[in-house]
């Protein structure tokens, strides 16, 4: 998903390295060379990533993969450029896959193939970083977390937040008992227009994608067949059947830092409101969502987008003991807990900021990982965490009813 914050870009950009140099001097079997593929070459920027780490990290970029040719020839090119190697091409993952050289995939492909293509790449015996959301329904997501269990392979999912300092800094404050008992976690991340009327193809090369140059049945995957459509390609975050909106490809970072620097697992009731309010087109995802979930661990939690005013972005967590201030989940910000809102007499006293703690940069973690085959800071446990608080979102919003998960069964359903 495209980042608008240019803070989290300018982070990334400065921290690679040092982190990388950190974690590969403690990894096993640094001497050995990892080969990576990477699969959907877009504006995600995971191939920078790749190629800022690969000297400090000791890989191979061997293959691309993209179904629209002009994205695939520029990673390659670009592949080229910073290190010297022409790599393997294709615009299908099964020409990834069968290639015995490919030790790890990097899948940043749209929302609907992550399941289908995880499960293909451990059947291929690879080690798999893929993006988020994890899954769009529990079928899917039963059967991917079925698959990985099975087999030994490292996966990492791609929610990154995990790996910022600061998010190591709350966990530990949290679990400390700093707050007291949380109460309630909120965030807000408004926007003027949403992301998928400027992202994708367009806002990269400055024209639509032409028919002969794209793999539209690869792009498709198990969706209904029809004919070419260059706005649903390059605009599939905006379409329902790719992609089911903010409450999944926005909220999935928040609700995931909430499982995360919590300790919670799964909610157990979600309710949720929203529709298109401001950009009515021909997209189908709704502008603007309000989201209420209650955990068993005992706290609630909110999420709000609002697509038509860029206003009132904020993220916090409320215990007994205070507040924690976490501006707008912004690595490059200092987050600031305080006793503001409690009337403890044990309350925060004064203010102060989150004291963060080393971390290893996300992708660096799940390189290093695939080296000493340990679990990374975001395995398969994760992905499914947050994929079932985002499909219950979804069916809550979709249904008007309120969704409940029955953790016996693996289902969500109304009640």
């Amino acid at each position: 998903m495209n980042d608008p914050n240019p803070s989290r870009r300018q982070f990334v950009a400065g921290s690679l390295a040092a982190s990388a140099a950190a974690s590969y001097s403690r990894a096993r079997g640094a001497n050995d060379r990892i080969r990576v593929a990477n699969v959907g070459c877009g504006r995600r920027g995971l191939l920078k990533e790749l190629i800022q780490l690969k000297d400090s990290a000791n890989i191979e970029i061997a293959a691309v993969c993209d179904t629209w040719r002009q994205k695939r020839e520029k990673a390659a090119a670009d592949v080229k450029e910073f290190t010297g190697k022409d790599p393997f091409q294709t615009a299908h993952l099964d020409g990834v896959l069968a290639r015995k050289d490919i030790d790890a995939v990097v899948i940043a492909t749209p929302d609907h193939l992550h399941c289908a293509m995880l499960v293909e790449a451990i059947k291929a015996g690879k080690d798999v970083y893929v993006e988020k959301p994890l899954a769009m329904t529990m079928r899917e997501l039963i059967r991917a977390y079925d698959a990985v269990k099975r087999s030994d392979r490292i996966v990492q999912i791609g929610t990154q937040m995990r790996s910022y300092p600061n998010s190591g800094g709350a966990k530990k404050m949290i679990a400390a008992g700093e707050l007291g008992a949380i109460l309630k976690v909120e965030q807000v991340r408004n926007g003027y227009s949403p992301y998928w009327m400027s992202y994708g193809g367009q806002a990269f090369f400055g024209e639509k994608p032409a028919e002969a140059d794209v793999e539209w049945k690869e792009f498709l995957g198990d969706r209904k067949a029809r004919p070419f459509d260059p706005a649903q390609y390059q605009g599939w975050y905006g379409f329902r059947e790719f992609s089911r909106g903010p409450h999944t490809n926005l909220m999935v970072h928040f609700i995931d830092l909430v499982h995360y620097v919590t300790g919670a697992s799964i909610p157990k009731r979600v309710v949720a409101l929203g529709g298109t309010y401001r950009w009515k087109n021909e997209f189908d995802n709704p502008d603007s969502v309000e989201v209420a979930l209650e955990y068993p661990e005992g706290f609630m939690a909110r999420y709000c987008t609002v697509f038509g005013t860029g206003a009132g972005n904020y993220a916090k967590w409320f215990g007994a003991r205070g507040t924690l201030d976490a501006k707008n989940l912004s690595p490059a910000q200092k987050w600031v807990v305080s006793g503001q809102g409690s009337g403890e007499p044990n309350r925060v006293a004064g203010e102060a900021e989150v004291t963060p703690v080393e971390t290893v940069h996300h992708m660096q973690n799940f390189l290093d990982c695939v080296r000493s085959r340990q679990q990374p800071i975001a395995p398969i446990e994760a992905g499914y965490a947050h994929s079932v608080a985002v499909i219950m979102a979804d069916d809550a919003l979709t249904t008007g009813r309120r969704m409940v998960y029955d953790p016996a069964r693996r289902e969500v359903h109304a009640g």
